[in-house]
């Protein structure tokens, strides 16, 4: 029977390895990353899938668990060590022994696929040749096939293989797992979006890449779990979902990469063929990800000094080339409306009137010469579904990166557009304008809004008042 590892349990981060430049191991690097993770975890785990263990050497390898063991102080190293054949995971796991690695993580055996009784070999020679505690390692998002659940049940008699990591995200496997072995190991969770639920159905701990962006949180989610508290472990869960869910489906290391260099602990790009940008993870990616680092406090969010347009709200237009005396002589409707507190507040300035008025030529104009940096944008409200009457979005501020567009191209054009249907249903806005008027919409959100859900209600609202404010007199007459 194996014999249950009292540390294994709790939160171990899955480190990135870190390269220069020339994409040489960075051992100041490493350090650095550890030294920043360890007072938040129980424990560390180099060489797994997240640190880029086949792009690595033996030698590679071999330094690396004696770097993390130098640096652990003295909390279990779970060493990465493992290969597509039997012979080259004892060579990893006996190197890993010897640098004093606390237990080895062995993957399912990949590329040439044995049959169940040969992954049972590959499993039972290497604990047999190796005297260290053994995690098996299921993920089949890289290996193309899961770890048999029957193998593990055999496995789970042999003394030192004492655990598994469950990186499948498929909680029905997973709850296979431990209905089948009893107990007899610890199961991990390796997949970053479905930590509560694992835990809360037994697994003992969790092997996450995410623990080295937030790893306080999920000790949070850790403590919550074992003292029953279900309602709080959720919110926390919640809360750092977004950003678990693009690590999981992004690269993995790549996108924790990107997060750690964002953070200002510098870990450098990924080896090739994998690349920081462009391939494995774009820019609208990273946008997100910094977007999301934000609201966790991991980094600053950007300075703004923003201005909201005062003044007689006729006068608000000129982007337009469209004058007060102009907007009145032509019997232009105009409303306002502002909504919030910093930094999703929102203010909205709407002008509206018939497509032969002066306003529908300033339409065309901004769609055939859109001003640089504040591209005026269509309103729809699903894809090809574009609302009536005909409306643009015109920032009134420049969009310097992918995260301000990413605020006016989602929650601010959606909350737009559900606010004029909304108005059209309630007759504020009169039928008669879907096909005859047009409109445009000065925007000015603030660049450091974080809240996706939040600006979207207060864009709704400021839209709902400016279009009452526009169209006060027709909905009256």
């Amino acid at each position: 029977m194996p014999v249950k590892v009292p540390w294994l349990k709790g939160v171990f981060p899955a480190l990135v390895t870190p390269f220069t430049k020339d994409e040489e191991f960075d051992e100041a690097a490493y350090r650095n990353l550890i030294r920043h993770v360890l007072p938040h975890v129980d424990g560390l785990v180099p060489c797994g899938t997240t640190g880029e263990f086949p792009y690595l050497s033996v030698e590679e390898q071999k330094r690396i668990v004696e770097v993390a063991v130098e640096e652990a102080g003295g909390k279990p190293v779970i060493a990465g060590t493992g290969a597509a054949g039997t012979r080259q995971a004892i060579e990893l796991a006996r190197n890993a022994r010897k640098v004093g690695a606390s237990a080895c993580l062995i993957v399912t055996p990949y590329f040439l696929h044995p049959s169940d009784k040969g992954v049972y070999q590959h499993f039972y020679e290497i604990a047999r040749a190796v005297d260290i505690p053994i995690v098996m390692y299921n993920i089949p998002q890289t290996v193309d096939r899961y770890l048999p659940r029957a193998v593990i049940e055999d496995l789970s008699d042999i003394p030192n293989i004492v655990g598994l990591k469950d990186s499948s995200g498929n909680l029905t496997y997973t709850l296979e797992v431990l209905e089948m072995t009893q107990g007899r190991i610890d199961v991990f969770i390796g997949h970053d979006e479905v930590v509560l639920p694992a835990l809360a159905s037994g697994c003992t701990g969790m092997i996450l890449a995410s623990a080295q962006v937030f790893p306080e949180i999920w000790q949070q989610v850790f403590r919550a779990v074992q003292e029953g508290d279900l309602a709080r472990a959720r919110q926390l869960q919640l809360g750092v979902q977004k950003l678990a869910r693009i690590f999981c489906r992004y690269g993995g290391g790549v996108a924790v990469k990107a997060a750690l260099n964002m953070m200002g602990v510098q870990v450098g790009g990924p080896r090739r063929p994998l690349k920081p940008t462009g391939g494995a993870l774009i820019h609208e990616t990273r946008a997100e990800i910094q977007m999301e680092l934000e609201k966790l406090g991991k980094i600053p969010s950007p300075i703004s000094n923003i201005q909201f347009p005062v003044g007689p709200l006729e006068s608000r237009f000129a982007d337009l080339e469209l004058s007060a005396e102009q907007i009145k002589a032509a019997g232009l409707r105009v409303g306002t409306g502002r909504v919030g507190q910093a930094p999703e507040w929102v203010q909205l300035d709407l002008i509206a009137g018939p497509k032969d008025s002066p306003l529908g030529e300033a339409y065309a104009y901004q769609l055939t010469y859109p001003i640089h940096g504040r591209e005026a944008l269509t309103t729809i409200l699903e894809p090809n579904l574009t609302v009536r009457p005909p409306t643009l979005i015109l920032p009134t501020l420049e969009q310097k990166n992918l995260r301000q567009a990413n605020m006016i191209y989602g929650p601010t054009q959606s909350g737009v557009a559900k606010a004029i249907v909304d108005n059209l249903e309630k007759g504020i806005i009169p039928v008669s304008a879907m096909d005859e008027e047009v409109m445009v919409v000065l925007a000015t959100v603030d660049p450091r809004a974080l809240d996706r859900h939040a600006l979207y209600h207060n864009v709704y609202q400021a839209m709902d008042a400016a279009i009452r404010g526009a169209f006060r007199e027709v909905g009256s007459s």
